[in-house]
This record gives structure tokens, C-alpha cells and sequence, in this order.
């Protein structure tokens, strides 16, 4: 494995088994993926239910183990038992549903829970928990109870409690399938900020392309394989592979395709409003 790789999977291959059948297994989810992230990457994980993605993300920290393949996170393999925990403090997993991570009755002991768990000493978890908090602009809610906050609040203060940890890489399993816009625009800007300031490495599940378009690279997966590894403009210009894989594309990508279609000629990797504002413009003009 690369030393830039901080999650390499190789010839991944997973099977959920059943207990009734002595383990025998029943689904193959993951179908022998290779994928690199490269430490400071900021990369969307897209697919449809069942494609294998949530599968994926559980590998990146050990909550499952390949059947077969291998998977180093942060330069160990997931398999060695020994270093499960060193694993689990440098690649951080938030999950969809921010009620489930969420432990105390108070906003500062819910960010600390982890690092008690770790040990660290008082004076630290007070420095790491106010970090931590300020970071993700929940340092005024620090006294406050976790079920008074709205969805996107809950989902910054589980952020918040993975970040005390320090981790190297953050991996985000749907964390705004159960937000309102609102709260989505809340969670993204806090991903984006994560990436780009602190250098965090985030790898977000989702299912939403306007969020996989903020990212530096986007992998489609589609019955556990992927079927898509590239920028969001070259991925996004794939609208017919995109399609198969039971996906939508942005609603711009959408319409260059169409455009297209009639006989224009434009660049199918436009995927903002602003590029497509500019495009249409320019024919418009030269007419």
C-alpha cells in the first residue's frame, strides 16, 4: 500500500452469512473492489441501495472484515485484531442517524464520551472537547441537551465527537438522509470546512449529487462493484452509465445531456449553474 493511501482496498470481496445455515453465505455484497483514497482527499461514495457502498464504509474502520481481499486503513490491515482501536482513532465513522451516537445528557459530555473511553487526561479532554465543538459552531451550545438541537445540530455534535478523537480520516455513511435542507447545507459546510482547513480526509456516502459534486473525486458503485472512479465532471458526464447504476444526475448535467441531444454542442462536463449560465450565453450570442 501506498504511504499517501490511508484506506486501500484490494480485491475486496464480502458475504453476508446466516446463522441458521452455519454461516453459510447467502449474499455476495462486495464483488473484488480496488479503491485508493489518498490522504487530504475529499471523495463521495454514490450508489443505490444495496449497490455495496455502506458496505464499503463499514470495511474503512473494521466494523466488517472482507471475506475475502484486504483492507489497510491508515497502514494497517483491518484484519489484525491488535490494532482495531488504533484503527477506529484514525478512521472516525458517523452514521446516518445522529440520535444513535449520541449518549449524554449534556452537549460537552457527549463530545467527551470518546476520549474518557481513550483515557486521555482531564485537562486535555477540556482542550480537545472546546476544539472540537468550535470547529463544527456548536461551542455555544456546549451546556445545552442534545434532544433540544435540530437534526443538523445532532449531526454536528456527533462530528464534533469524532473530531476530539483526532482522527485522520472521517467516514461519512448518509449522515444527511435524515436532514432537512437546512440541516444538509449545515453538515456539508462543516465536511467542507473539515477537508479544506484541518486537511481531514473525508470519504461521505451519499446518494444526493449536489453533495458528491463538492467533492475532489466521485466513485460509483453499483452491485458491488465499482463502475465509476473520477472528478465529479468527468463522473457526472457519464449520464447513461450513471443511469444504469439507478442514479440521477445533477439536474444541470441533466439538461447539458438533453441540450446536446437536440444537436447542440456543449461541454458535457458542465455540472454548475454558473458554467452552464456561461455556455448558453456564449451560443446565444454567437446566434
Amino acid at each position: 500500500m501506498s504511504e499517501k493511501n490511508i484506506i486501500s482496498a484490494q480485491g475486496v470481496r464480502f458475504s453476508y452469512s446466516s446463522a441458521e445455515e452455519d454461516k453459510k453465505p447467502v449474499k455476495e455484497i462486495l464483488k473484488g473492489i480496488d479503491i485508493d483514497i489518498k490522504s487530504g482527499e475529499f471523495v463521495a461514495v454514490l450508489g443505490r441501495n444495496g449497490s455495496g457502498k455502506s458496505t464499503f464504509a463499514r470495511h474503512t474502520n473494521a466494523i466488517l472484515i472482507p471475506s475475502q481481499g484486504v483492507v489497510y486503513s491508515n497502514g494497517t490491515d483491518t484484519k489484525d485484531e491488535e490494532h482495531i482501536f488504533d484503527i477506529r482513532k484514525s478512521i472516525g465513522m458517523v452514521f446516518q442517524n445522529p440520535d444513535n451516537q449520541i449518549v449524554a445528557a449534556v452537549v460537552e459530555e457527549d463530545v467527551a464520551f470518546g476520549l474518557e473511553n481513550m483515557g486521555v487526561p482531564p485537562e486535555e479532554i477540556r482542550k480537545r472537547v472546546d476544539e472540537a465543538l468550535k470547529a463544527v459552531d456548536m461551542y455555544d451550545y456546549r451546556e445545552h441537551s442534545p434532544g433540544m438541537l435540530s437534526g443538523g445540530q445532532k449531526q454536528r455534535i456527533a462530528i464534533a465527537g469524532i473530531i476530539a478523537m483526532r482522527p485522520r480520516c472521517i467516514v461519512l455513511d448518509e449522515p444527511t438522509a435524515m436532514l432537512d435542507p437546512a440541516g444538509r447545507r449545515e453538515v456539508m459546510s462543516i465536511i467542507g470546512r473539515l477537508n479544506k482547513e484541518h486537511g481531514i480526509t473525508i470519504v461521505l456516502i451519499t446518494h444526493y449529487m449536489d453533495e458528491a459534486v463538492k467533492a475532489d473525486r466521485v466513485i460509483v458503485m453499483d452491485e458491488g462493484k465499482v463502475v465509476l472512479d473520477d472528478v465529479p465532471k468527468k463522473v457526472f458526464s457519464n449520464v447513461s452509465v450513471i443511469k444504469k447504476a439507478g442514479l440521477d444526475v445533477p439536474q444541470v448535467t441533466e439538461l447539458i445531456h438533453e441540450l446536446n441531444r437536440s444537436g447542440l454542442s456543449l461541454d458535457p462536463c458542465i455540472i454548475t449553474e454558473q458554467e452552464c449560465y456561461e455556455a448558453l450565453k456564449k451560443i446565444l450570442k454567437e446566434d
